[in-house]
């Protein structure tokens, strides 16, 4: 583990910190899993996920806090080499896999409901304009 990350790590901590967000909230904004913002915060975002990854979250995380990524990389190059091991990827909030709930394949099925009620007032306020003789 590199200093350069740690130092970087800190970095973000101190200002999630400073706007007083939990890394729950950061999680659900960023859809970036706790356990990798955690990582990234202890400088330890390469054990955890391939360098491609790493560096797209510590960016989106950067931009997010509202941190300078651009000065940060130029100030700490190492921390943003990562290596090319390859690491699993476990997708978390916000992505599109289908999940093992068992209402997972029934989406569709509030919206059918409420395009079926519009179209039932549509009918009625046809009927009812007809009726009073406003068609």
């Amino acid at each position: 583990m590199s200093e350069e990350l740690k130092r970087v790590g800190a970095a973000f901590k101190t200002k999630r910190k400073e706007l007083n967000f939990s890394l729950k909230e950061v999680e659900n904004s960023t859809s970036i899993r706790s356990s990798y913002l955690e990582a990234i915060e202890e400088g330890m975002i390469d054990q955890h996920i391939s360098g491609v990854y790493a560096i797209g979250f510590m960016k989106q995380y950067a931009n997010f806090l509202g941190i300078d990524i651009d000065s940060m990389i130029r100030d700490n190059p190492q921390a943003f080499r990562m290596p090319t091991e390859k690491h699993d990827f476990s997708y978390g909030i916000g992505t599109l896999e289908m999940r093992g709930s068992m209402g997972g394949g029934v989406k569709w099925l509030p919206n059918v409901l409420w395009a079926g009620a519009a179209a039932i007032l549509l009918v009625i306020a046809w009927y009812l304009a007809k009726f009073l003789g406003i068609l």
